[in-house]
């Protein structure tokens, strides 16, 4: 396993991580399983979030005796200093830990940004949990181009995490500053969301760039984590045949995926078309139907609310066929 220094948090971290949405599908023994796996393996750096239900949880029961063998990260949508002073709070009790090694703030928009470090902003907890020792360093997680570019320019920031696959290249250029300004880039998405189905194809590519630090693949079985772990650690150059590859599922999902790049904002009616597009994918992809009926139930507006009025298409510099995409959303979660 090759280890890398999350830029300026100064953690020695494997290049291989584990992302922690999908065990939500299993349970804590099945977690138990899969830490053992990793921790055998040598991957050392393992993200969780407060909105992935249990997954805190499953994963504190399975830590236990090896805590302090992994890099562990958490994160939360929390905005005000009170909020998040409380979910820092449950994510200690809930991993069963005295310190996580990094805190991220959870996929702000602009204004929520705005409010994280305003007076009385989750930044302002964050910097207390950290002066306190509760956590040892704070990212930031986010989706749009614009976001990243804006991150980039903040001194709290130690790392990063955005979405980088085969399909999605958009900010490649800005994960060359990450290494520049010493700031830990984190992928996630390596698959897409699993829309590419050829993973060790995904994490080899991914592993190619030097930019990267680690990359976090979604792992739910034994197998998948071997064979993760097989795609990272083969540094050998891609192939022809790969690179063709490649290229051939950048035309086949180039038309229809969603890179949630969010050039169609704002929508006429108010729908995060972004994230009701991203709630499919979990429904779908990672067959995490409750779940992701749940979020998407508690959407202000959902695809349904969709006044056709197509002005979503001319800005999308992909060509997605928006509308129509919205109203397969819409016959999938019937609103």
């Amino acid at each position: 396993m090759e280890y890398r220094i999350l830029g300026k948090t100064g953690l020695n971290v494997s290049r291989l991580g584990f992302g922690g949405i999908p065990i939500q599908r299993i349970d804590a023994e099945g977690t138990k399983k899969l830490i053992e796996t990793l921790h055998k393996a040598g991957v050392n750096f393992i993200d969780t979030g407060r909105g992935y239900t249990v997954s805190e949880e499953y994963l504190g029961y399975a830590l236990e005796g090896v805590r302090n063998d992994f890099v562990l990260a958490t994160k939360s949508m929390a905005r005000t200093k009170e909020a998040m002073s409380k979910d820092i709070d449950i994510s200690l009790k809930n991993l069963r830990t005295d310190y996580i090694d990094l805190y991220q703030v959870h996929n702000p928009t602009p204004e929520d940004l705005i409010q994280v470090m305003a007076p009385g902003g989750a930044l302002e907890a964050l910097e207390e949990a950290k002066a306190a020792g509760k956590i040892g360093h704070i990212g930031i997680t986010l989706h749009p181009v614009s976001m990243f570019e804006t991150a980039l320019e903040l001194p709290w920031v130690e790392t990063i995490m955005f979405p980088y696959n085969i399909v999605e290249t958009q900010a490649e250029e800005l994960i060359k500053k990450c290494t520049q300004r010493n700031i830990g880039f984190i992928c996630m998405k390596p698959l897409a969301g699993g829309a590419i189905e050829d993973s060790k194809l995904a994490l080899r590519y991914i592993a190619a760039n030097d930019d990267v630090t680690v990359v976090i693949p979604g792992m739910a079985t034994e197998a998948e984590v071997t064979e993760n772990i097989a795609s990272v650690c083969d540094c050998s150059p891609l192939t022809d045949i790969e690179l063709k590859s490649i290229e051939n599922i950048r035309q086949a999902l180039g038309t229809n995926f969603c890179r949630r790049c969010n050039y169609c904002a704002p929508c006429s009616a108010g729908i995060s078309i972004c994230g009701v597009l991203l709630m499919e994918g979990y429904y779908s992809r990672y067959n995490l139907k409750e779940w992701a009926f749940q979020r998407y139930n508690a959407m202000a507006k959902t695809a349904s609310d969709c006044i056709d009025c197509g002005i979503c298409e001319t800005r999308c510099p992909y060509n997605l066929p928006i509308r129509k995409m919205l109203k397969r959303v819409e016959n999938l979660f019937g609103k």
